[in-house]
């Protein structure tokens, strides 16, 4: 029975977003492509001085984003030093300062790493106008710098990739909030809870008194996981029956946090004109996401370990109302995309089990990735594969008509090397610096040992790749964390656009070279294959060493 309802979940979730691919896949084209503003967009235009028509080189691009994510980023922290003085703060004290550092750099780069418990920590009005307002356009930043890529592909001796505000206030508008109030009303169908009631005193079975907290959690939880931000309106995120009731959401769930990353290869096909490219690039993200999702649910089902055979399965941390596979599908897609949402705790899985999540966050999130980023991570891994065909046959590499040389090659080497230099160095120095790791050791870390280990790689891997998952057995609200993490954030998110943004202003100057006998089909499952093995490889090569210092080597105990 179980094995039964695992399979009719995959074949729901696979029909589903098969049916959405075309029709979500164009929209996104044509918003991007249309010449045509919306009353609400011209207004805003104007507000911020800018000209709809009038396109910018990549610098300019950068400067609106960078520009727009510096304000974003105070606007956040000093809603969270104010929140005292604020409408529906529910009596909630100001946010300490290096927690709102963090908390700013986490929403705002489309991260919602937490390292507190919202409904004890945030009122409303930061929830709603601060945390909520970051997942809408956060993610909005995302499509916009794939998009730019995508145009820099496209696009023939052309100096500009596009208007950065343009594309930020359509895909706010005409993408996001139309998807998230259907999603948000879907949810509240589903059980989802939406007021604005505070604290709710009530008597318990046993004669106690406890405290329910309310709030408008629908809303949220719709842009929560459609543009794959993750954070929890509750503690526990999506394993709470206020912001994920039944098996039905949290399928639902999944569908929302998939169906833009997974639409976007055919906007991307679309806006180069060839859609048999948006299939190889959709064949790949698929392909690597079924392995996931097969080995940590394999893993997890096995329930190796003495705990779990004697409970019978690897239960703990994970909901009934879910089961295991209701659990590994989530944590792999939340992992796979930069979302971050969990409705079991990654802490509890089998020790193999809890090394799927992070190898997933460790690809680069491109099997489908963010909304936005996972396109943009895997077209940079493309160049790479080309490149390394191009060495194999002899032939200056070419990918979709742009010739792929000096200068693309180091701006994809090095979006490579960021986020694992990220990840190591900031592991590293949580062990290296003494009074660093005294007081990791002392109150941070809960489990001593290799899972220990594992508890702050997982942290520092969640954090520079924007995920926002965490292993859950962590304290990480300490001044060590909330600035390493911080800092970590905000460095994985803007150094790999810095240079997305590069390559695409370096390959929107070039002509389309005309494909010859010799061109390599970037459509073809051969090429599919390649793209996979590059994507797999250039991870295994990077973290296998610190993997066996962690997770491999307390599965393999």
């Amino acid at each position: 029975m179980g094995v039964l309802f695992a399979v009719l979940q995959a074949a729901t979730l696979v029909l589903i977003l098969a049916v959405l691919y075309r029709p979500l896949g164009d929209w996104m084209a044509r918003i991007y492509t249309s010449d045509r503003d919306w009353r609400i967009e011209r207004g805003l235009y104007r507000l911020v001085g800018v000209d709809p028509r009038s396109e910018q080189s990549w610098p300019a691009y950068l400067r609106g984003v960078l520009a727009f994510s510096v304000i974003g980023v105070l606007f956040v922290y000093v809603l969270q030093r104010t929140q005292q003085w604020l409408p529906y703060s529910l009596g909630l004290p100001a946010v300490p300062e290096g927690l709102s550092f963090n908390t700013a750099a986490s929403f705002v780069t489309n991260t919602n790493w937490q390292s507190y418990s919202p409904e004890l920590t945030m009122g409303y009005t930061v929830q709603l106008a601060g945390l909520a307002v970051q997942n809408f356009v956060s993610a909005a930043v995302g499509i916009a710098v794939a998009v730019a890529l995508v145009r820099g592909f496209a696009r023939r001796r052309s100096g500009t990739i596009g208007n950065f505000w343009v594309d930020l206030f359509r895909g706010s508008f005409r993408l996001l909030l139309p998807l998230a109030l259907v999603g948000a009303i879907v949810l509240l169908v589903g059980g989802v809870i939406q007021n604005f009631n505070g604290f709710t005193e009530v008597t318990t079975l046993a004669g106690d008194t406890q405290h329910l907290p309310g709030g408008p959690v629908a809303s949220q939880e719709a842009i929560k996981e459609l543009g794959t931000n993750g954070g929890g309106f509750f503690n526990v995120n999506s394993a709470h029956p206020f912001e994920n009731p039944t098996a039905w959401t949290s399928l639902f769930q999944n569908v929302l946090m998939l169906a833009i990353p997974f639409a976007l290869p055919r906007t991307f096909g679309r806006m180069v004109g060839s859609n048999r490219q948006g299939y190889a690039i959709l064949a790949v993200m698929a392909s690597l996401f079924v392995i996931s999702l097969v080995v940590v649910s394999a893993l997890e089902a096995a329930g190796n370990g003495t705990a779990p055979q004697l409970a019978g399965g690897a239960m703990e941390g994970k909901e009934q109302r879910f089961g295991i596979f209701g659990t590994a599908l989530f944590g792999s897609t939340s992992t796979l995309t930069s979302t971050g949402a969990v409705n079991g705790m990654f802490d509890s899985y089998t020790a193999l089990g809890g090394m799927v999540p992070m190898l997933n966050m460790m690809l680069g999130e491109v099997a489908p990735g963010g909304v936005g980023s996972g396109l943009y991570g895997l077209l940079v891994l493309a160049v790479i594969a080309v490149f390394i065909a191009g060495l194999l046959v002899g032939r200056t590499p070419e990918y979709l008509g742009k010739k792929i040389g000096p200068r693309e090659i180091k701006l994809a080497s090095l979006y490579i090397l960021v986020t694992p230099f990220l990840v190591l160095a900031g592991t590293a120095l949580s062990f290296a610096i003494p009074g660093v790791r005294e007081d990791v050791e002392s109150t941070s870390i809960w489990n001593p040992g290799v899972h220990g280990m594992s508890e702050v790689l997982y942290a520092f891997t969640s954090a520079s790749n924007n995920n926002g998952s965490a292993f859950a057995g962590l304290t990480a609200n300490t001044p060590w964390f909330n600035t390493a993490l911080g800092v970590a954030m905000l460095l994985g998110r803007f150094v790999p656009i810095v240079l997305v943004l590069a390559l695409a202003g370096s390959l929107a100057a070039q002509d389309k070279v005309p494909a010859t006998a010799g061109t390599l089909p970037t459509y073809r499952p051969q090429f599919v294959g390649l793209l996979a093995g590059v994507t797999i490889l250039v991870t295994a090569l990077t973290y296998f060493p610190v993997l066996t210092l962690g997770p491999l080597a307390e599965g393999l105990n």
